[in-house]
């Protein structure tokens, strides 16, 4: 079960990183973040009227809470590392989010067998290739490395506490609309500030109806992919939970290849067999 929901999550988030890279090509990334939240925390707010969430309110919320503030910051920092230096370099060190919820497990006291972290190891280097680093060129600014490791510290951190934010599935919700809300507030604070200081806030002829269908999916993905990492994590071992489903790069990689035409590079296409096979080796570990 634990594999499964896993890489359920991988799947939706990098469905998710893959629709909202489209729509930030044409529209601010902090307008992309807000409006596609916005949308997520409407439904989730139906879902816990309608199945009573409400009476699951207790402190694990303040996980939801920080997994919120955790977010937005994040998201930023990934963002700004992407426009000052190659995804080539960011997108694979951005993976060492892994790192967080792994850490925790075994702190925790989660001991994975031989073979489990021979595919953490596998599936690691893989997620790490399949963004398809690149080894040579210009140096890169500390101030893009600095941003870079303050995102993989975030999503990590997201990773940690969204598992910790319920026990129950309908407390689950409810943690999902409080994690949501705190996210619009946040990155909507962020995107004022930024016209404040003479940011377009629309993109360049104004808003389009006609992408409403494609935020929705991109928040409701990002919800449902949060919601699957939570079951993960409860039903079996962190460290295997955390692993799958950071392969979410490889999944957009695939995306890209799929409906962009991208051309993935050798060093792609070897990065996603290593995570395939390390994927096998946690399922069957």
């Amino acid at each position: 079960m634990t594999a499964f929901f896993a890489l359920a999550t991988s799947l939706l988030w990098g469905l998710a990183d893959f629709g909202g890279g489209l729509l930030t090509r044409r529209s601010p990334a902090l307008t992309v973040v807000v409006v596609s939240q916005t949308i997520a925390a409407v439904v989730l707010g139906a879902i816990v009227l309608a199945t009573g969430g409400w009476s699951e309110a207790g402190p694990r919320l303040w996980f939801a809470v920080a997994a919120g503030l955790a977010g937005p910051v994040a998201m930023l920092s990934f963002y700004k590392a992407l426009a000052l230096g190659p995804m080539g370099v960011v997108s694979p060190l951005a993976t060492l989010s892994v790192a967080v919820p792994v850490g925790v497990g075994l702190v925790l006291g989660e001991r994975p067998a031989l073979v489990q972290v021979a595919g953490i190891a596998v599936a690691v280097a893989g997620v790490v290739l399949a963004g398809g680093p690149r080894l040579g060129g210009a140096a890169v600014e500390r101030r893009t490395i600095g941003l870079t490791l303050a995102a993989a510290l975030g999503f990590g951190a997201v990773f940690a506490l969204i598992a910790e934010a319920s026990t129950t599935v309908t407390g689950l919700f409810l943690a999902l609309f409080v994690q949501r809300v705190t996210n619009v507030v946040a990155g909507g604070a962020a995107l004022w500030l930024s016209t404040r200081r003479g940011a377009p806030a629309l993109p360049e002829g104004g808003f389009r109806w006609s992408s409403l269908p494609a935020l929705a999916f991109v928040g409701l993905a990002d919800v449902a992919a949060n919601g699957t990492y939570s079951v993960a994590a409860q039903h079996g071992p962190v460290t295997v939970a955390a692993v799958l489903a950071s392969l979410y790069p490889v999944i957009t990689a695939l995306a890209a290849r799929g409906f962009l035409r991208e051309r993935l590079r050798a060093i792609q296409a070897a990065g996603a067999g290593l995570a395939l096979v390390g994927t096998l080796l946690l399922a069957t570990g």
